[in-house]
């Protein structure tokens, strides 16, 4: 039987309280003052589109929309435009979760992207329907840099479920 690269190792199951720090993280990430450009990556949709993909049980549409409300309000914005956001990526990575382990972490990071464009898109259109202002075309660079963060999210999210389950002298890992 012809085995996808990501079952060539065996995972340990995710912790719940991994995934939780992940994502609450994430969410501080986002919520830090500095001064925020459109062009600015988005790490909670990185952390909220790995988990969908990896965990699909465990963060899905309800917890992305309750991580876009959160957003929402720390931001100011309209209410539910990140929640619809976010669960539009959500529901897109839990479609892509059994075909996307298949490919190499440069193919999945292609294969994300239409996903953070359409969430960008979708919040952009939400925030110019209600009379908001046009963010300027450094918003097309988002999508690009968190399609290049997910590498970097995918080798660091699944770190801890690479170890070995029961350590000893002999085993190096």
């Amino acid at each position: 039987m012809i085995m996808p690269r990501a079952a060539e190792k065996l995972l340990l199951p995710a912790n719940p309280w991994f995934i939780a720090f992940t994502l609450i993280v994430a969410l501080m990430i986002d919520m830090v003052p500095v001064g925020r450009v459109a062009a600015m990556p988005d790490v909670l949709a990185v952390v909220l589109v790995f988990w969908g993909v990896h965990q699909p049980r465990r963060v899905g549409v309800l917890w992305a929309f309750i991580f876009g409300v959160l957003i929402d309000v720390h931001d100011g914005a309209v209410l539910g435009q990140h929640a619809l956001a976010y669960s539009g990526l959500s529901f897109g990575a839990i479609t892509l979760h059994r075909r996307l382990p298949w490919f190499s972490l440069g193919a999945q990071a292609i294969q994300v992207l239409p996903l953070f464009v359409a969430a960008h898109a979708l919040a952009v259109v939400v925030r110019l329907l209600v009379g908001g202002m046009w963010p300027g075309w450094t918003v097309l660079l988002a999508p690009v840099f968190e399609a290049a963060l997910w590498p970097v999210a995918s080798v660091l999210l699944l770190a801890p479920q690479k170890r070995a389950p029961d350590r000893d002298a002999n085993r190096p890992l």
